[in-house]
Parts: structure tokens; sequence; C-alpha cells
């Protein structure tokens, strides 16, 4: 009655949330152990990326499985990034056991960096080797930068994964929601052999959906959400990087069971147009009555308008037909300025919070909008939209954004003219790793920030308009990486 014992004295701590179980997608302190040899373990956990729609070919007799790739976001054709598992079973004792699940990722993109040994929050806002100092005529608010990589052509198909590159990190994540599955279904399975034993009534764990893969799991995420709170993501607009993080974001909150709302900084005129895409079939009938829309055709393009903002509606629709609940709305009133437009945005952002209190709300915008302290540097009395809506509500968290160096799509004034230009420069910053992840301070920063989210190397997303008005990534090739290209 091995396992019988383990679940009536552990197992209800562990479903009722002890600190060794999973919540959400956060990361675990500690391994998940069966205490039930490998060849009983092993049965249940081939069964359980079969039911789960894991597709699987394994080296028998050795406890090795190997997923076949899957790319983010349920298919979609603009993702850029694919991911299998490799599960290794392993012996702790004779007696007990342990899965080993490394998650490989694969893009067609960028080289995947190592994570960095050391953590640095800074980050310079200058552009191109400046240092980010604020200048003699109070023009410094247009140097703060967005992010890089070279503007070449992504490879595409077959010969962009082997271009790519791939990177495995054990998932820890995955592991913890193979356990929480397979523990209840093995107790029971004991219990009920145990001689002279009766099978406690064990019920299995929730596990959160895996038929739509979300990606690496982002570290420090998890304890943000909850139903009502706003988290406020303050961007550099013109990032490839920012709408991914967006997207692995309201992907993973959903499949963990929260109705998610993503807020965009778009113009408001937009909402219908947006909201009825969302709920489309993604035809290019629908992309063109989508793109067709002046903002996206405008002359002055800031990065709000990117080939990658295009992307996330997509993978945000990919979502909701997968049945995830998320949803979409849009805040920016472009036609007012200065308080007047804090104060627009904030009611906007709040009218939708209070009408669905039930949900988390993921709000991203320029860095300037999300502080929570009053004053900027050209204007004293300023009060921006995170001010406001943490005078309104009770959970708001504002986070700035951080970064690996790289290119943005950029507006900056030129010190010739002061006229205000737009492209791809260089950013700077502090290499924290090349995955995304949330981290908190101690308290606020002098800007009104709660903490950071990091999203590594940034690479710059030009204009939707530049690549055409129909479906951004269209010509892509979105199959599945060969099977050899490990």
């Amino acid at each position: 009655m091995r396992l019988g014992v383990f679940v009536s004295m552990g197992l209800a701590f562990l479903l009722a949330g002890c600190a060794a179980g999973l919540k959400g997608w956060e990361v675990p302190g500690e391994e998940a152990i069966y205490d039930a040899p490998l060849e009983e373990v092993w049965p249940s956990v081939r069964q359980f990326f079969t039911d789960n729609e894991l597709s699987f070919r394994e080296d028998k007799g050795n406890f090795v499985l190997e997923t076949e790739w899957r790319q983010e976001f349920g298919g979609s054709k603009v993702a850029g990034y694919w991911h299998r598992y490799l599960v290794l079973g392993k012996r702790e004792t004779p007696t007990r056991s342990k899965l080993w699940i490394t998650r490989v990722t694969r893009t067609a993109n960028r080289t995947l960096a190592r994570a960095g040994d050391e953590l640095d929050w800074g980050v310079d806002r200058g552009l191109g080797g400046g240092n980010g100092e604020a200048s003699s005529d109070g023009m410094e608010w247009y140097q703060s930068a967005e992010d890089l990589v070279d503007m070449g052509e992504m490879p595409r198909g077959e010969n962009g994964i082997v271009a790519g590159s791939a990177q495995g990190s054990r998932d820890l994540v995955m592991e913890w929601k193979v356990y929480e599955a397979l523990a209840p279904r093995l107790a029971k399975r004991e219990a009920s052999a145990a001689e002279g034993a009766q099978a406690p009534e064990v019920k299995a764990a929730p596990v959160a959906t895996l038929a739509v893969e979300c990606g690496q799991p982002i570290a420090g995420l998890a304890v943000q959400v909850k139903p009502g709170g706003v988290l406020l993501l303050g961007e550099l607009h013109g990032t490839q990087e920012v709408p991914r993080f967006i997207a692995q974001s309201a992907c993973q909150t959903a499949a963990s069971g929260t109705p998610v709302t993503v807020g965009l900084e778009l113009p408001v005129v937009q909402q219908e147009r947006v909201a009825t895409f969302l709920r489309s079939a993604g035809t290019e009938e629908d992309w063109l009555k989508l793109m067709e829309a002046p903002f996206w055709r405008n002359p002055y393009q800031d990065g709000r308008s990117s080939e990658a903002m295009a992307n996330l509606l997509e993978q945000l629709r990919q979502l909701r037909a997968r049945g995830l609940d998320v949803d979409v709305f849009v805040f920016d009133h472009p036609g007012s300025k200065g308080q007047e437009h804090e104060d627009a945005m904030a009611a906007t952002v709040l009218s939708h919070v209070r009408q669905a209190p039930g949900r988390f709300f993921l709000v991203v915008s320029g860095n300037i909008h999300p502080r929570t302290v009053q004053g900027l540097p050209w204007d004293a009395s300023h009060k921006p939209m995170g001010l406001l809506l943490a005078g309104q509500l009770k959970n708001v968290v504002a986070l700035d954004m951080a970064y690996n160096s790289g290119s943005a799509w950029i507006c900056a004034a030129e010190a010739s003219n002061q006229r205000l230009e737009c492209g791809v420069r260089p950013a700077r910053g502090k290499d924290n790793g090349d995955r995304f992840f949330v981290h908190l301070f101690e308290r606020p920063n002098k800007d009104g920030y709660h903490g950071i989210f990091y999203v590594g190397p940034v690479t710059a997303s030009i204009p939707a308009v530049n690549r055409g008005l129909g479906r951004p990534g269209a010509g892509a090739d979105a199959s599945p990486p060969p099977e050899d290209g490990r």
C-alpha cells in the first residue's frame, strides 16, 4: 500500500496547493517524486501524453519518449517558434522514480542565447550607444529606445529551421503537470490492488489544457494572475518580443483557467474592427477588413502598427478558436493630448475592468502611461494612466520593460534638426538570459513601477504596411520543422 499511504498523508496537501505543488504556470522549486517504481509509472506517462494529444515516439524499454514538434498558439502561421518534449524516466531508488522533461525550442528568427549568469535590471535607454542622459533641450523622452536584430528576411520553411537554432531546458512545470495528473490514478490503482484494502476516494487534480502550445512558462507571471487584477506593461514600441510576451502570457493565463482580456494601445475607433477579427475564421478577407483601417497605413508609424502587433491579433484569435477564454480591447484616444489623453485612456481601461470583474487584464502601452507616480521631466503635474487606475482599483501592478541589446523600430528626434524620424535603430540593454520572466522590486521605483518584465534580446518589427495589406507573415512556411532538424 506504498502509494496509498503517500496519497492519504501527502497528496491532500499537494492538491490543496502546498508549496511544492503547481500554481498555474508558475515554476516550482523542487522535483516531483513518484512513490512507485518506474515500471509502474511509465504506462501512465504514456497515457498522459496520448490523452493530451501530444503525439510521440518512444524508445521502448529505456523509458524515453519524444513528442512531435508543435508551433506556438495553436498552429498560427505567424508564430515562428516550435516546441517538443523529451521525457526521460529516472529511478530515484528501487521503489521511487521521477521524470526529467526537457522542452526543446526551435526558431527561424534568430539564435537562442544561453541564460546569463548574473541578473542586472538596468536598461540603457540611449539610442545608438548613447548614455541615455537628459538633454539640455528637454527632448530626452524621445530617446527612450526600444529594440534589434538585423533587417534581413527571416529564413523560411525547412531552410529557416536549419538556419535557426534550438535550445533545450528542463521544464519543471510540465513535470508537475504530469505528476498532478498521474498521482491520483496511481494511488487508486495501488490501493485497489492491495489485499484487503479499500480504495480511497481520490479525485484527479485539474490539469491545464495542453492542446495549445503556450511556449515556455514565464517565470513570475502566475503569482500576478488573479480575477480582477490589472497588469500594466510599459513597453518600448516596435519589437517582436513584446507582442510574443503578451501572447504567451494570455495563453498561459487562459490555459490555467483564468479568463484574460488583453488591452492594446490602439485607437478606440478600431474596437469593433478588432473584435470582429478576433471572432472571425481568420481568412484572407477577414485580414483585409482588419488591415484596411487607416491606422495600419498611417505615414507616421511609431511601432504600434508593426507586423508583430498585427501578428499578435492573429495569435489571440487562434487561442479563441481553440476554446481558450481570451478577449481584446483597445484604449488609445489619439485626438487628445497631455493630461486629457491620460484621463481618456484610464477611463476606457477602467470601464472594461469594471464590466468584467472575474477576468485578468493584461494592458500594454508605451512606458510613460503605466507609471503610478505623478510627474514627468517636462510636466510635474502630469498624472499617468497607471496612477489614475491605481486610485480606482485595488489590484494594479505596473511593470517596466527590460531587455537585452538588439534593435527596434524607434521614433526619435534627430539631433541636427529635432525632427522626429522613425526607423530601425540599435538599442542597448542588459543580458539577463533569453527566457521571459517577471520580477517585482521590494518597493516601487522612482517612476512608480512595481517591477520589470524581461523579454531577452530584442528584434525590430517593421510596420505591417511594409509587408502589404494582406495577412502579415502570409508568405512564411509554417509547417513543422523537419525530423532531421533536431
